[in-house]
């Protein structure tokens, strides 16, 4: 008899051939993964089966896989750095590339290193479980507990408002928790944005989206992933070194996109110009405490910065609390540096001021041109032109066809990408990377964008009659949410199964924002509910 795994896709037993059709689910078993990707239904140390490719970044490659004993869905991420690895051989190995190897494997142990402490450390609240660590195919692989459910920037975009202070502390709370606890450990996510932010169905916040350092810094030997607004400044150099309170600022910057609904403004802008704006100018519903918490947690120079997610948690929670950090001189350091330079701008511009005023008596010919008169605002330099400053154009809403089509955008060269949404029609851009207004440095910028596929709409299939789990199998292979409810069974379902969806089989929806509430019979009424207290007759046994 042939060896079975779970499928892929819908987690019925199937031969370990993979070709063809899945007999239970009728999807295809043929490898559709990218060249370079492990093909579909690799099996990696007897454990797991690979899946659908899912996304790659500077650390490496994403997977939807599947735990062949337990029989559900995980996701994998391999080590496979593009800027160090030079392919795979026949057999699935990683090579180096030539005059990288020693780099190639030190960075393999920090990504190791990295998975084997995620995996001692969690479960815990508000971090993403990772459940094993793999050593194959002279590689590392980190297997991650799949949620079920949508992440934070989904949630946001069905979001007509803002949350209230107390909203954002109680969403992020778990986060935050989970946050402290990687720091007691000893180590610093640095990746904390609303998309690696994930609201399970069922649950509460958990943080995923997990790199080395060498990832989540400007400049270093990987390919870096930062995400603009979030990403503190020292994070854009890997001169720089980063700490606890390289966390803080993305958590404060993370609250600041729940409470006001935009983004914060990118480190690198905000070094040239700092133009980030109070949450409380923006919303009037938030406290100036609370605001003042968030600029505090948020500032460009860490030293000057909240240094741990305790404080932030604290100050956010209490005016009290807050209140008590700025009287030791948080606050009045920067007040008395403001109010000391303004006092000596009043002075030299007396000075100067008094200076003119003398000079003009001794002016003998007032009509002579060719004598110089000094005024104040000679002696005064000028600022350099504003106009030597080139910032990164706003693509977000524009359409990409008519974008990349456009003379006046020529000089840029986009790197699109694909998605679904709900929000944006197809063919619309809905992110950008470098962010808008951020200042271009090159003279050809290449820009990464996010291209809407328009809505991602799912035939309802029909699972009336269904067991739960096997209904449960059938909608997580198409991807849809679902919550389970137990329906009332007045006689007509049969117990166990099925008996509506919120959905009506074959009725199209938009699987990425809708729950579909699936009921399940209980058990039907037993003979003694028709209303007689005559017990049943041996017939009826």
């Amino acid at each position: 008899m042939k060896q079975q795994v779970p499928c892929p896709h819908c987690l019925e037993p199937i031969d370990m051939d993979f070709h063809g059709l899945c007999p239970h689910c009728g999807k295809s078993l043929d490898n559709a993964n990218p060249e370079g990707a492990l093909p579909f239904g690799t099996q990696l140390a007897d454990k797991y089966t690979i899946g659908k490719y899912l996304s790659a970044d500077g650390d490496g490659l994403c997977y939807r896989g599947v735990d062949n004993a337990q029989k559900r869905f995980v996701r994998i991420k391999e080590y496979f750095p593009v800027t160090l690895c030079n392919g795979r051989s026949a057999d699935g190995s990683l090579m180096s590339k030539v005059g990288r190897e020693v780099l190639f494997k030190t960075s393999r142990m920090d990504f190791k290193d990295l998975y084997d402490d995620l995996y001692r450390l969690t479960p815990a609240t508000g971090l993403s479980r990772i459940v094993d660590v793999i050593e194959e195919n002279n590689t590392v692989y980190g297997v991650e507990e799949s949620e079920k459910g949508m992440t934070l920037t989904h949630y946001l975009s069905l979001k007509s408002r803002p949350l209230t202070p107390a909203e954002a502390r109680t969403l992020l709370q778990p986060v935050m928790e989970g946050v402290a606890l990687l720091h007691k450990s000893g180590l610093i996510h640095r990746g904390i944005c609303p998309d690696n932010i994930l609201l399970p169905i069922d649950g509460t916040a958990v943080l995923t989206g997990y790199g080395t350092l060498a990832l989540r810094t400007g400049g270093s030997e990987l390919k870096s992933q930062l995400y603009a607004g979030y990403a503190a400044p020292e994070q854009y150099s890997a001169a720089e070194f980063s700490g606890r309170y390289t966390d803080v600022y993305a958590l404060a910057a993370v609250t600041y996109r729940l409470v006001t609904g935009q983004t914060p403004v990118s480190a690198p802008q905000r070094q040239v110009r700092d133009s980030l704006e109070s949450a409380h100018s923006l919303e009037s519903g938030v406290p100036t405490y609370f605001a003042q918490v968030l600029s505090c947690a948020m500032r460009l120079d860490p030293a000057k910065r909240m240094q741990t997610v305790p404080e932030l948690m604290s100050a956010l929670a209490n005016p009290g609390v807050a209140s008590a950090m700025f009287e030791t001189g948080e606050s009045q350091i920067s007040t008395k540096k403001i109010l000391g330079a303004a006092m000596v701008v009043i002075f030299i511009l007396a000075v100067l001021l008094l200076f003119a005023i003398l000079k003009i008596p001794q002016a003998e010919h007032p009509s002579d041109n060719t004598a110089p008169v000094e005024t104040v605002s000679d002696t005064v330099p000028t600022a350099s032109p504003a106009e030597d400053i080139k910032l990164i154009p706003n693509f977000v809403g524009e359409n990409y066809d008519e974008l990349r089509t456009s003379e006046l955008y020529s000089l840029y060269r986009f790197v699109p990408k694909e998605e679904y949404s709900s929000e944006y029609d197809k063919g619309i851009i809905m992110w950008q990377s470098p962010a808008a207004n951020s200042v271009q440095n090159e003279d050809t910028p290449v820009i990464e964008i996010v291209v809407s596929l328009g809505q991602n709409l799912t035939v309802m299939p029909d699972i009336i009659n269904y067991t739960e789990e096997a209904a449960k199998n059938r909608l997580d292979y198409y991807d849809i949410q679902y919550v389970i409810q137990q329906l009332e069974n007045d006689g007509s379902y049969t117990p166990g199964l099925v008996a509506r969806c919120s959905i009506a089989p074959g009725e199209e929806f938009d699987a990425a924002s809708t729950v579909v509430t699936v009921w399940i019979a209980g058990d039907a009424p037993s003979s003694t509910d028709s209303g007689t207290d005559s017990p049943p007759s041996s017939s009826s046994q």
